[in-house]
């Protein structure tokens, strides 16, 4: 993973960060690098996600996953961490495996998912540490009395990863399933080079060693400057464009299968650092599609975003047939992966024309190794930004207020989360 962070600079943007700001501030991250080292070492809550690529079995993944590995369609029941690493992973590399993610309990598109599903020869992978999670396990229990249903033995098509202790814990052992453990110390939304994230990856045939890999090259570029570390650089600048009014990143991948990695990202950044009134909006995009829908306010709304571009060089490409109408002649002396490649430029430069603070995050290509690479440097990345604000990076309370006051409301236990439910102040308009 590359970073390009010149059109970030001061020089060009407005809000920008001047080169000598960055200096400052590398003093910082020399600080915050030495804290994340101590605590990789220590193996302390949340910075043991960094050690991941060298704690890591795929051979344990592998084992888990054999007595299912001929199955046709996948369906992984988990929602957040639990799901969106797994299925940036999977989105980004061609299988033949069709893979569902039931991260959501809307009816109708559960329903929907379900449908047409080949279940003799589908397996399940349900994810959540505590085994408690509420969205996960009603979906679970959909989907397995679906297979009952079917007259398919669910026990036998079935893969759980989980905590030490809990329902699903008890259930794996009561039914003897196939199971994984989530690592200890690691936060959900940072676990997808664990076996959260690499169940599904291994399902569909792809390569757990060349992810990890990737991985522990990006780990090896981790340094006391952020101008050594590509992650690094990244993580010191959106913080400084944040403190400068930059208070939204939008994160634009181009390339169609990197679309699911701005789901992820979008996680990672907005659970991490959103707390103590601190932390940037991600909102996610997709280039070309994107230009046409957002590119307006980014380049001439408020200013108050940064646009990250997460390229990658095309491993495959098709000709434009070429045309006898005059206007639309140049297009048959190019190819797809060619306008691609003119369009992100060209958007790129257009928000540098406009003053518009932007960074190009560069993969080699859509390949394990880059993927790898990337989801640690943007980990990596958001645990910097974290020392940098002085937040906890690794604790989500926002959240658990809001699983309390769900669990609360459909008689889970006695929560004060769920008295507030009836204390909403309403101004109706009603037809």
């Amino acid at each position: 993973m590359n970073v390009d962070i010149g059109n970030a600079l001061a020089s060009v943007a407005s809000p920008g960060v001047s080169r000598a700001s960055l200096e400052r501030l590398d003093e910082q991250v020399a600080a915050a690098h030495e804290r994340i080292e101590a605590g990789m070492e220590n193996a302390d809550h949340g910075y043991e996600s960094l050690n991941l690529p060298a704690r890591t079995d795929p051979d344990e993944i592998r084992a888990a996953v054999e007595p299912v590995a001929d199955a046709d369609a996948l369906i992984t029941v988990g929602i957040g961490g639990s799901s969106l690493g797994a299925a940036t992973i999977v989105d980004a590399l061609e299988s033949d495996t069709e893979t569902i993610f039931l991260d959501n309990v809307d009816p109708a598109w559960v329903s929907t998912r379900l449908d047409g599903i080949a279940l003799e020869n589908a397996a399940i992978n349900v994810v959540s540490r505590s085994g408690t999670t509420a969205e996960t396990l009603a979906n679970f229990l959909v989907v397995r009395e679906v297979f009952e249903d079917a007259g398919v033995d669910w026990t036998e098509r079935t893969i759980v990863t989980t905590g030490d202790a809990g329902p699903l814990r008890d259930l794996a052992d009561r039914h003897d399933l196939p199971s994984l453990k989530v690592p200890d110390g690691v936060p959900g939304r940072f676990s997808a080079l664990s076996a959260v994230g690499m169940v599904a990856a291994a399902v569909c045939g792809h390569d757990l060693e060349a992810l990890l890999a990737g991985a522990a090259a990006e780990r090896e570029t981790l340094s006391g400057s952020l101008f050594e570390c590509p992650a690094y650089a990244y993580g010191a600048t959106t913080y400084a464009l944040d403190g400068r009014g930059a208070g939204v990143n939008a994160v634009m991948p181009y390339a169609e299968s990197l679309e699911t990695s701005a789901e992820w990202f979008a996680q990672l950044w907005a659970e991490s650092l959103g707390k103590d009134d601190l932390g940037q909006t991600p909102v996610r995009a997709l280039g070309v599609t994107d230009q046409h829908s957002q590119l307006q306010l980014y380049r001439a709304g408020p200013r108050d975003k940064l646009v990250t571009f997460v390229t990658a060089d095309a491993d495959a490409d098709r000709s434009i047939p070429a045309t006898d109408v005059e206007d639309l002649a140049y297009l048959g002396d190019a190819t797809l992966g060619e306008l691609l490649e003119a369009e992100f430029e060209a958007t790129e430069a257009s928000l540098a024309a406009a003053g518009r603070p932007n960074v190009r995050v560069e993969l080699e290509a859509v390949d394990e190794y880059e993927l790898g690479g990337f989801l640690y440097g943007m980990e990596a990345a958001c645990v910097l930004a974290g020392e940098l604000y002085g937040v906890n990076t690794f604790e989500q309370p926002a959240v658990e207020w809001a699983k309390n006051a769900t669990r609360g409301l459909l008689g889970g236990g006695e929560f004060e989360e769920a008295e507030a439910v009836a204390e909403k102040t309403e101004l109706r308009v009603e037809r």
